[in-house]
C-alpha cells in the first residue's frame, strides 16, 4: 500500500482512538499505533509505560502482535500509522524498526503523524537499512 493520503484516510482514526487508551504517566505521550493486514483488517495498539522504563510497550510493536494473535502473517501488512501527541512527528524506536522490518510486508509504508496533515513516511528500508535477519 503505497498511496500515503489513502493510508492516512484509513488508519488515522483508528491509531488515534487507540492513543487514547495509553498508559502514559512517566512521559505523558500518549502513542497509538494501526496496521492493515492483508484481508484489510485495522489492528491497534497503544503505549504501555512502565517505571523501568526497558519494559514499556510500544504502540507499533502493540498493534503488530495484535495482528499477530488475530491471525495476520508475518511479511504481509501493507501499512502501519503511528499517531502521538507531544511531538512533531515521532520516529519508531529501534526495537519497533526491527520487529516492523520482520512483521510488515517489505514495500510497506510507515506513517508517523500528530494530525492528518504533518506527517513523516518511510519504507522499511529507510527505517532500517540492512536489517537484521535470520537466513
Amino acid at each position: 500500500m503505497s498511496d500515503i493520503k489513502a493510508v492516512i484516510e484509513q488508519l488515522y482514526v483508528p491509531a488515534k482512538s487507540a492513543s487514547e487508551n495509553a498508559y502514559s504517566p512517566y512521559s505523558s505521550a500518549r502513542v497509538g499505533a494501526s496496521v492493515i493486514d492483508e484481508d484489510g483488517k485495522i489492528h491497534t495498539g497503544c503505549n504501555v509505560e512502565n517505571a523501568s522504563y526497558g519494559l514499556t510497550q510500544c504502540a507499533e510493536r502493540n498493534a503488530l502482535a495484535a495482528a499477530i494473535s488475530a491471525g495476520m502473517k508475518p511479511g504481509t501488512a501493507g501499512a502501519l500509522l503511528i499517531f502521538a501527541t507531544g511531538f512533531d512527528v515521532l520516529a519508531p524506536c529501534g526495537a519497533c524498526r526491527q520487529v516492523m522490518s520482520e512483521l510488515l510486508a517489505k514495500d510497506a509504508i510507515v506513517i508517523s503523524c500528530h494530525s492528518e496533515t504533518e506527517y513523516n513516511s518511510w519504507s522499511i528500508g529507510e527505517l532500517l537499512p540492512n536489517s537484521f535477519v535470520l537466513s
